[in-house]
C-alpha cells in the first residue's frame, strides 16, 4: 500500500506561481510510476502530466506544457508539481497518483494509488 498526500495548494494570482508536494509513505515511490491530475467543478479528471519512476521521463498535457514541470526526489519519496504561469482555467483540485511499474501512464485509471487533493485557485 502507498499512502499519498498532497500539498502546497492555495490561492495565487494569474501569472503566479505554485508548487505542490506529493509526500509519499508506506512503499518506496522509485518502484512506481506518478501521475499529476485535476479536476474542476463539474468537469471530468484531467491528465496533467506523469513521470516514469526515475524521474528522467515525463510527459505532459497540451494544456500546461510549457508551465508545467514534474519532479521527483526518490530520496525523500516526495513528487512535486512545479506550476508557473499560472492561469484562471488551472483552478481545480489537484491529485497526485502511482502506480508501480517502469513506465509513465496518462490514462486516470491505471493508477492504484491516490492522494486526497489540494485545492488551487487562480483569480484573475
Amino acid at each position: 500500500q502507498v499512502q499519498l498526500v498532497e500539498s502546497g495548494g492555495g490561492l495565487v494570482q494569474a501569472g503566479g506561481s505554485l508548487r505542490l508536494s506529493c509526500a509519499a509513505s508506506g512503499r518506496t515511490l522509485s518502484f512506481y510510476g506518478m501521475g499529476w491530475f485535476r479536476q474542476a467543478p463539474g468537469k471530468e479528471r484531467e491528465f496533467i502530466g506523469t513521470s516514469d519512476r526515475s524521474g528522467s521521463n515525463t510527459y505532459y498535457a497540451d494544456s500546461v506544457k510549457g508551465r508545467f514541470t514534474i519532479s521527483r526526489d526518490n530520496a525523500k519519496n516526495t513528487v512535486y508539481l512545479q506550476m508557473n504561469s499560472l492561469k484562471p482555467e488551472d483552478t481545480a483540485v489537484y491529485y497526485c497518483a502511482a502506480v508501480y511499474g517502469p513506465g509513465w501512464y496518462r490514462r486516470w485509471d491505471e493508477y492504484a494509488y491516490w492522494g486526497q487533493g489540494t485545492q488551487v485557485t487562480v483569480s484573475s
